[in-house]
């Protein structure tokens, strides 16, 4: 096993990062899925280094929002993780996702490697026939992922209390709010219908 942080990850275990707007959002989603260890909400693509939330929201640092996600290859392939992100966001949505406008909330893949190229390009093709529209979500190739501040992590499970517009709230609590008036939800589901993995 190799400890990284808090959590022991498998020896074998391997890794993708997406970005698919808020990544509270992508964060919370895949941690459900069978197989994932971890998923780390951060910033990459873009041009400077150790980059802050405050800097990247601002714009002009070229990152994206994103998550590193780790799994286990024996439980879950890269092709299937991909083909449940394309599922859990708007493809066709080139400014950013629902709510969040801007470049650091535009959606992308970032591949490392022949292998993940081919399976995100794989995922991409099935994911374009499925919708029957066309995907703007590029595959890009890998670059610096840097972690966002620790408040971010696990956001929508904490239990901390932040000042909302709707009064002092948990964290998980102004989340669920975030997500519902966002209309992330709705419209994955109107996309994607029964094929929305994250959707009741």
């Amino acid at each position: 096993m190799i400890v990284t942080g808090a959590q022991a990850q498998p020896a074998d275990a391997a890794e993708i990062t997406v970005a698919g707007g808020c990544f509270w959002c992508v964060e919370a989603d895949f941690e459900k899925v069978k197989g994932v260890s971890e998923a780390v909400s951060g910033f990459t693509g873009g041009t400077v280094a150790n980059p802050t939330y405050k800097q990247v929201t601002r714009g002009g640092t070229g990152h994206y929002e994103a998550v590193e996600i780790t799994y286990d290859p024996s439980q879950v392939t890269a092709k299937a993780l991909y083909d449940t992100f394309f599922r859990s966001i708007d493809p066709t949505d080139a400014g950013g996702q629902f709510c969040d406008r801007g470049d650091s909330y535009r959606t992308a893949i970032f591949v490392d490697g022949p292998d993940q190229r081919k399976a995100a390009e794989a995922a991409k093709a099935a994911a374009e026939q499925a919708l029957g529209q066309s995907i703007v979500t590029p595959i890009l190739d890998g670059a610096a992922f840097y972690q966002a501040e620790d408040y971010h992590q696990d956001y929508y499970k904490g239990e901390d209390r932040i000042l909302t517009r709707f009064g002092p709230i948990k964290m998980k609590d102004a989340y669920k709010r975030y997500r519902d008036a966002c209309g992330r939800d709705a419209r994955v589901k109107e996309l994607w219908g029964d094929a929305a993995p994250f959707v009741n």
